[in-house]
C-alpha cells in the first residue's frame, strides 16, 4: 500500500485530461496553484510535470472510474473533483457526488448531456431556443422535418463537437442526415436518439459562463466562423474583453444555466442570434474546446481552467479582468482528404502568433466532414493570435492561415494543397 502524500497544497483530482495540443493549458493552469492527481484512460506523458500522481482507469466504465476516484482518494486529502472533457462530465458528477465533495447534480449533468431533455427544460423556463422533435426512426424524422418546415437540423442527441449534425434543405436530402445522425447517436451514453430541429439562421457564438453557488457571472463572448452547409464544423473563433455582445447576451445565458440548474462550474453556452436577438443551441457544462479557454485568458486575464478548480473546491473564483484585448483561433484544414505527404509554416513569427500546433505528420491519413469524417479526423492543427480588437485578431489568423503548406495524395497521381 503507498503512503499518503502530504501536501501544503489543495489537491484537485482532474478527470480524463484530454490531448496536449488542446488541453494542456488547462491542466497547466490549475497545476499552478493545486497539486493535481489525474484519473485518466492511459499512462500520462505529457501531463507528469503537472501531477502528483494518477490511475489508469476504462473511462467508459462508470464503475472501474468510480472505483479509481475512490483510490485516490483513499490516498489524498481531496478537496475537488473536475473535468473538461464532455464524455466525463456525468460520471464525474457522481464521483463527486460519492466522495461528499462539491458538484451540480449528476441528474442536471445529465440533462445538459442530453439535448432533448435541455430543450424541454428551456420551453418550460421560456428560454428561447428551437423547435425540436425526437425521433427515432427516418420516417418519424420525415414527419417531424414536414411538422417544423425545411430547412432543419438532424443531430444526435447526445453527442458533442458538431459530429453527425447536418443542415437538411430539402426531403431528397433526408435520408442521408438521418443515417449520419443516427450513427453517430449509437454511440450516446446519455441518449441515442436523433433531434430534428428548427435551423436557427444567423451568426453563432457561445458564451463563456462561471457559475459559484447558483450565481452566473458572464465573462467573454466566442464570435465563431463555420464551414458552408450541411456541415457545421467550426473553422474560427474570436473573442474580444470588451464585446458589445455581451450585455446583450447575458440574460439569456443566465436564464439557460437556472433552467438545466446548474448552480456550479465553467459553462460553455452555444447560441445563434436571429435577427439580433440569442436562440439557445446548446449548454456544455464545461470549459470550452477549442483553445477558447485560452483565448479568455488571452484577451481578458481571467484564468477559466483556475476557476473551474476552485468552484469545484468551493472557493470563490477570481473573474477580475486584467487586460483588454482580443484573441482569435483559426482551425486549419485541408481541402481535401487523403494521406498528408507535407506540412510547414512559412510566414514570419511576429510576437502576436501566440500559438502555431500542428497535430498530424507526414503519412497520416486526413478524412474530411465532407467525406465522411470529422473534427478528429479532418484537422491539421490550428493557430492563435493577438490583437486590439477582435476583427484585427481574425484578419491576423487569416494572414497566418496562408502561410501554412498542406499537400495531400487523394488518389495516386493526385496530389491537392491546402492553406
Amino acid at each position: 500500500m503507498e503512503t499518503p502524500l502530504l501536501s501544503a497544497r489543495p489537491v484537485v483530482l482532474v478527470v480524463a485530461p484530454g490531448d496536449e495540443s488542446y488541453r494542456g493549458y488547462c491542466l497547466e493552469q490549475v497545476a499552478a496553484t493545486y497539486d493535481v492527481v489525474l484519473l485518466t484512460g492511459a499512462e500520462p506523458s505529457w501531463e507528469k510535470p503537472h501531477i502528483t500522481d494518477h490511475a489508469v482507469v476504462d473511462l467508459s466504465d462508470p464503475a472501474a472510474l468510480l472505483a479509481g476516484g475512490r483510490a485516490l482518494a483513499g490516498r489524498h486529502e481531496l478537496t475537488g473533483v473536475i473535468t473538461w472533457d464532455e464524455w466525463s462530465v456525468v460520471p464525474t458528477a457522481r464521483l463527486a457526488r460519492q466522495l461528499d465533495l462539491p458538484t451540480t447534480a449528476p441528474e442536471v449533468m445529465q440533462g445538459c448531456r442530453n439535448k432533448a431533455t435541455a430543450r424541454s427544460l428551456f420551453a418550460r423556463h421560456g428560454v428561447p431556443s428551437a423547435a425540436s422533435v425526437s425521433v427515432r426512426t427516418r420516417q418519424e424524422a420525415k414527419a417531424a422535418a414536414e411538422r417544423i418546415g425545411y430547412p432543419v437540423v438532424l443531430k444526435p442527441a447526445s453527442h458533442a463537437g458538431a459530429i453527425g449534425v447536418r443542415r437538411v434543405d430539402d426531403r431528397d436530402q433526408l435520408t442521408a442526415a438521418y443515417q449520419a445522425a443516427e450513427h453517430t447517436a449509437g454511440q450516446g451514453t446519455e441518449s441515442t436518439s436523433v433531434l430534428v430541429e428548427e435551423l436557427l439562421d444567423g451568426p453563432e457564438i457561445s458564451v463563456e459562463c462561471v457559475t459559484y453557488r447558483g450565481t452566473t457571472t458572464v465573462v467573454a463572448v466566442n464570435r465563431k466562423t463555420l464551414s458552408p452547409p450541411p456541415h457545421f464544423e467550426q473553422l474560427a473563433h474570436s473573442v474580444h474583453a470588451d464585446d458589445p455582445l455581451r450585455e446583450t447576451v447575458a440574460p439569456t445565458a443566465r436564464a439557460a444555466i437556472n433552467a438545466l440548474g446548474i448552480t456550479d462550474g465553467v459553462s460553455h453556452i452555444e447560441m445563434r442570434l436571429v435577427d439580433g436577438r440569442p436562440r439557445l443551441i446548446e449548454v456544455n457544462a464545461r470549459l470550452a474546446g477549442d483553445m477558447i479557454g485560452h483565448l479568455v485568458r488571452l484577451a481578458t486575464g481571467i484564468d477559466l481552467p483556475r476557476a473551474a478548480a476552485d468552484i469545484a473546491c468551493d472557493r470563490a473564483p477570481d473573474l477580475t479582468p486584467t487586460r483588454s484585448s482580443a484573441a482569435a483561433i483559426r482551425l486549419l484544414y485541408p481541402d481535401t482528404s487523403g494521406t498528408l505527404t507535407h506540412l510547414t509554416y512559412d510566414g514570419p513569427c511576429p510576437t502576436w502568433l501566440d500559438r502555431l500546433q500542428f497535430q498530424r505528420r507526414t503519412g497520416d491519413q486526413l478524412l474530411l466532414p465532407t467525406d465522411g469524417g470529422n473534427l478528429y479526423t479532418g484537422r491539421l492543427g490550428y493557430l492563435t493570435t493577438t490583437a486590439a480588437t477582435g476583427k484585427e485578431a481574425r484578419a491576423r489568423a487569416e494572414r497566418a492561415a496562408r502561410a501554412v503548406t498542406a499537400v495531400l495524395d487523394r488518389t495516386p497521381g493526385t496530389r491537392s494543397t491546402a492553406a
